[in-house]
This record gives C-alpha cells, sequence and structure tokens, in this order.
C-alpha cells in the first residue's frame, strides 16, 4: 500500500509541476508549422516563461539537482529562452555557461532546416568538456539536435539532455539513438506529423508558420 501511495503521490507532483509550468505561457490550438518542418496543433508562447524569474530559477534548481549526477562540466543552452534556462541551471551546479545561436542551413532541405552553432569565442572553452544541453520545452527537439550536432563536431562530450517539459516522445527517441541520458521535469502528449502525413493540411486547415524567425 505504501508503494501504490508514493507512485500516487509522485504522479500528482508531475501533475502539478506541469500545471504549473503551463501556466508561465500562453498555449493554443491551430496548425502550426514548426522550427523543425513537423507540422502539429499545439503552440506555447515561449516568450513569457522567464518574465518571472523567481518561478522559472526554482525550476532551473529542481532540474539542477536531476543532472548533478552526471558530472557536467558545461551547460549549453539554444537561444533563446532555453539558454536562459540553461544560464540558470549552470548557477545552480556552479559549472561554465555556453549558449548556441540559430541560423538557417540552407543547403539543408526537407525537416530540421535549422542549425545552431556555439560562437566561436566559446568554442575552445567546452572542447573535450563532459556538456549537458538544456532548454525549455522540447518538441520535435529542432534546437537541442542542431546544438548536439555542433557540439559533436567542436570535440564536446555531450552527456545528457535537459528540459522543463518534453512534448511527445521525440526527445526520448533521439537521446536514445545517441546513447544520452534525459533529464526532465515533466512531459505531456503531443501531436507532430510531417507535411505529407498531417491531417490538418488533408482537412484544408490554414497553417501558421511559428518558431522560424
Amino acid at each position: 500500500m505504501w508503494h501504490i501511495a508514493a507512485v500516487a503521490a509522485d504522479a500528482e507532483r508531475a501533475i502539478g509541476m506541469k500545471e504549473h509550468l503551463l501556466s508561465l505561457v500562453q498555449g493554443r490550438q491551430g496548425h502550426f508549422k514548426l522550427e523543425s518542418g513537423h507540422h502539429g496543433d499545439l503552440w506555447f508562447q515561449l516568450e513569457t516563461l522567464c518574465l518571472n524569474s523567481s518561478e522559472i530559477r526554482t525550476f532551473a534548481g529542481q532540474l539542477a539537482a536531476r543532472l548533478k549526477q552526471h558530472d557536467v562540466e558545461v551547460v549549453c543552452g539554444p537561444l533563446v529562452e532555453g539558454a536562459f534556462v540553461a544560464l540558470l541551471v549552470s548557477l545552480e551546479l556552479g559549472c561554465d555557461f555556453a549558449y548556441a545561436e540559430r541560423f538557417v542551413d540552407t543547403s539543408h532541405e526537407g525537416l530540421f532546416p535549422v542549425g545552431y552553432r556555439v560562437p566561436e569565442a566559446l568554442q575552445r572553452a567546452i572542447k573535450g568538456k563532459r556538456v549537458a544541453i538544456v532548454n525549455d520545452f522540447i518538441s520535435a527537439g529542432s534546437a537541442v539536435r542542431g546544438t548536439y550536432a555542433d557540439l559533436k563536431a567542436l570535440g564536446a562530450s555531450v552527456v545528457v539532455i535537459g528540459a522543463l517539459l518534453a512534448l511527445g516522445d521525440a526527445i526520448a527517441e533521439f537521446a536514445a539513438k545517441q546513447g544520452l541520458a534525459l533529464e526532465l521535469l515533466a512531459r505531456m502528449p503531443n501531436n507532430l506529423w510531417t507535411p505529407s502525413e498531417c491531417p490538418l493540411c488533408a482537412a484544408g486547415t490554414p497553417l501558421e508558420i511559428v518558431g522560424t524567425s
């Protein structure tokens, strides 16, 4: 009975954490083309995530506690909001911080047309280091994938991905494929389709392009 009660309590805490995180951003339903090139029916306006810095610092502290076991030397976050969360996590861990800037990869067609690059001034500082990639909310994981690719090319040892919230299973599948640990404060279901398989396109629902500017 004690075990069942403990599991129920953990589940209740996870739900409460998810609801608290969602209260910090504005979400809406629709038909969206995401940065990754996928289509989805849910979009969050993440610019307000760090508006109440004391609240987000609490979440960053909880995420840092999960990342501590991985002996991280550098926390790297993709700009914009992911880097803010990553900076707070690095302060909690007492380790170095780096960030990755977004760019459009004109040589790439199809899904994940956007790349992320660590600024040149920070590149030598992360070579050979144990790195955690930290983001805010992750759906298809375009920013995390781009950051991971650049870190690997620079000779960093990426050991874990951390985030406040994961939407769907895409990032879990990516982490497993790359042999990376995954630390999440919360999860929630999410619909994600390739353009050719999108039922909203088939139904003629107008498409809104988001997360690409």
